[in-house]
């Protein structure tokens, strides 16, 4: 039976068991191997339409699960001191029967068949609106967890939330999240969304589907954005752009390559630019 490892949540414990890397996890201290491909799943298919939303309400943070920071693949993070205001749009995946019945970053028990998420800097709890923007579909989740780790994915959703948007099939979405507050819980801003055949009342039409960007990074200094929208175009024989944004900091210049044809396009095209020198590409949803 393996050893529990002092100060680590518990998912993680689970992560970094399976692991082919030598892996710290701040506050551990313990080195652990193992494989990573298992590969996750349902189990079997149920049927999760009845399952309700999560119903947001004031909760204290969790005594678990909340670290100000905490290091996992090498890479550091850090939880946020609240969500007010918190939007996020990117990737999404789902966790199923592999980690069904463990303990969750919190202490809780992760059930599939439960409206719940993991996030890598949320507070735990929060409550979140996630909407697939590839059909529109909605579900209000609670965010009990850390994770996931795998690189360009924003949110692990449970089994049943991710069958209740639509995304078990592809194991992946585009989504937008927003937090949820509680005290003052507004009514849902209507998300545009691409319009697909048969799809709810729930979505607002829009012209196009949303598209997947990454981007290699953001410079003040439009001749840098240039050089470096050239070096990738050239290393990836792909279409490159340079956008210009507002920064707490004045203008800057995002050099972003894309648009890319699926979620399994823009892992294949961000280890590329790890080979380019790009270590963390980010996904923009357009």
């Amino acid at each position: 039976m393996p050893r529990r490892l002092p100060g680590c949540p518990p998912r993680l414990r689970h992560l970094l068991r399976t692991t082919v890397l030598g892996l710290t996890l701040a506050g551990c201290g313990t080195q652990i191997t193992g494989p990573t491909d298992e590969r996750d799943g349902p189990g079997e298919h149920r049927d999760v339409s009845h399952v309700p939303d999560a119903v947001p309400r004031v909760e204290p943070r969790s005594r678990g699960g909340n670290p100000s920071t905490y290091k996992v693949l090498g890479k550091r993070y850090y939880t946020l001191q609240h969500n007010k205001g918190f939007v996020e749009r990117g990737i999404a995946s789902w966790y199923g029967r592999k980690f069904h019945g463990r303990t969750t970053s919190n202490g809780e028990t992760y059930d599939m068949y439960r409206m719940s998420a993991a996030h890598k800097r949320l507070p735990i709890p929060t409550y979140l609106e996630v909407t697939n923007l590839e059909n529109g579909r909605r579900v209000v989740v609670r965010v009990n967890d850390r994770g996931p780790f795998h690189e360009n994915r924003v949110i692990d959703l449970s089994y049943a939330a991710a069958s209740r948007i639509g995304m078990l099939d592809k194991g992946t979405a585009l989504v937008e999240i927003r937090a949820i507050d509680p005290r003052a819980p507004q009514p849902a801003k209507m998300t545009r969304v691409a319009k697909t055949p048969g799809q709810g009342q729930e979505a607002a039409p829009q012209a196009r589907v949303p598209r997947i960007f990454l981007q290699a990074g953001a410079f003040s200094d439009t001749g840098n954005a240039e050089r470096l929208r050239r070096r990738l175009e050239g290393g990836l024989s792909r279409r490159v752009r340079v956008t210009p944004a507002a920064s707490a900091n004045g203008p800057v210049h995002r050099v972003q390559v894309g648009p890319l044809a699926s979620v399994e396009m823009a892992d294949q095209v961000t280890a590329q630019m790890h080979q380019l020198g790009v270590s963390e590409p980010l996904v923009v949803i357009d």
